[in-house]
């Protein structure tokens, strides 16, 4: 795209500015958020709740974030001061666009190339029939496997 960004330059007569994200390049047409009666503008918390939702519907994912936001997660949910439907994401939210990273756990067993594959599919579902925005990327980082049972079980031990 050839379009200038320099200060002084119009870009839409009546879209307001970018919100500074590189979300709005490359893509055109007509918006449901942009009318001529006005403005929707939707917030990067909910399309970091949406995505995170719709990750979490995915079978084989067993949480989102790393394992550091996870033990921070869980820490802070203990006390009450957490909402883990946006662990594990990130996004950038433009006035027409989005783009969002998201890491995740996937279940051993599973075929990651397939659960991270069906994550990206259900998140730019989600996200673009809920919030009108079109997502122009989703990219899926695979943090750690589960194995069901980490070793803490009171299981009959093999020697005795």
């Amino acid at each position: 795209m050839a379009e200038s960004n320099s200060p002084g330059t119009a870009t839409a007569a009546a879209a307001p500015p970018a919100r500074g994200s590189q979300a709005d390049r490359g893509r055109g047409g007509r918006s449901e958020l942009l009318t001529d009666r006005g403005t929707t503008t939707i917030g990067d918390g909910v399309v970091t709740k949406v995505a995170g939702m719709a990750a979490r519907e995915v079978a084989g994912v067993h949480a989102l974030g790393g394992g550091a936001s996870r033990a921070l997660g869980a820490m802070t949910s203990k006390v009450g001061l957490s909402d883990e439907r946006g662990q594990g994401v990130s996004v950038e939210v433009g006035e027409r666009e989005a783009a969002i990273d998201i890491t995740v756990v996937v279940d051993y067993g599973e075929s990651i190339p397939r659960v991270a594959t069906a994550v990206r599919d259900n998140v730019i579902k989600r996200v673009e029939s809920i919030t009108g925005l079109s997502v122009i990327e989703v990219n899926v980082e695979v943090d750690d496997l589960y194995f069901g049972d980490d070793g803490d079980s009171d299981d009959e031990s093999r020697v005795s």
